[in-house]
């Protein structure tokens, strides 16, 4: 049985120069066996395979998530190419609901061609004292120590600092931690910021919608704005319309259709 999938690339901003996120997205009739989802995953060695199949609701749909080494517990850019594939090549209209294990994502198209979707916000469980290996790690000042139960938030000091910053990934790895999003003020966005992966084959990933449920009520806290800009330092380069509603972060991104075939 043929397996419809499109390639597409969320968060970019082509006059930024930024390319954003890539996700192959798969459509399933029915559910696959985990181990076909993840040597499909492999396959693509996209930063993100996402797989859909329909619910019993209406505007309902089921969705993993697979990096090409592993299965992806939450994926804020493959939620988004999943919502831009059912909008397009579904027909899908209005309000769409992703169901995966622990919640639900809520995402619709735009009249202006954009994509919108709402994460749960990740709130800080503590600040701590930098740790040693990710002060030593990173190679740049820093100013606080944020943990969350996703990736954990390093506050560094200045965009430059951060644009200019190179890991030491080998370093990085010899804790536990799965990841950091390293954020700072911006000069032209309200925060910037990079995530690093260093247990996993990426490395870093380009623009990131998880960091961001992290990101957004970290930075309204300390500015004051439920409404921001953000910018993603990575090579590829990110750009995310961010908005604080309650307890939800409302993400809002541009997108493009790469391409589009069957798997056999």
């Amino acid at each position: 049985m043929p397996y419809p999938f499109s390639l597409i690339e969320v968060f970019n901003d082509p006059a930024l120069g930024f390319k954003g996120n890539t996700a192959a997205v798969v459509w399933l009739n029915q559910p696959l066996a985990d181990e076909t989802m993840q040597a499909i995953a492999t396959d693509f060695n996209q930063p993100a395979t996402t797989f859909l199949c329909p619910a019993a609701r209406i505007n309902a749909f089921h969705v993993r998530w697979f990096a090409p080494d592993a299965e992806i517990g939450l994926c804020g850019h493959g939620s988004l190419a999943a919502l831009v594939y059912l909008a397009l090549q579904k027909g899908v209209q209005g309000e769409i609901s992703l169901l995966y294990r622990e919640g639900s994502i809520q995402g619709h198209m735009r009249s202006d061609q954009t994509c919108a979707m709402l994460l749960d916000a990740i709130p800080v469980v503590a600040e701590e004292e930098v740790p040693d290996v990710v002060r030593q790690g990173l190679g740049i000042p820093l100013a606080g120590y944020f943990t969350t139960n996703n990736k954990h938030i390093v506050l560094a000091t200045s965009e430059n600092d951060l644009q200019t910053m190179t890991p030491d990934f080998a370093l990085l790895r010899t804790s536990d931690t799965f990841g950091y999003t390293v954020t700072a003020p911006g000069k032209s966005a309200d925060f910037v910021s990079r995530t690093l992966v260093p247990h996993v084959q990426q490395l870093e990933d380009p623009a990131t919608g998880s960091s961001h449920a992290a990101l957004v009520p970290f930075w309204a806290g300390r500015t004051g704005k439920k409404e921001m800009l953000a910018y993603q330092l990575s090579s590829r380069g990110g750009k995310f319309l961010c908005k604080l509603q309650d307890d939800q972060v409302l993400l809002t991104g541009s997108f493009r259709l790469m391409a589009e075939g069957q798997l056999r």
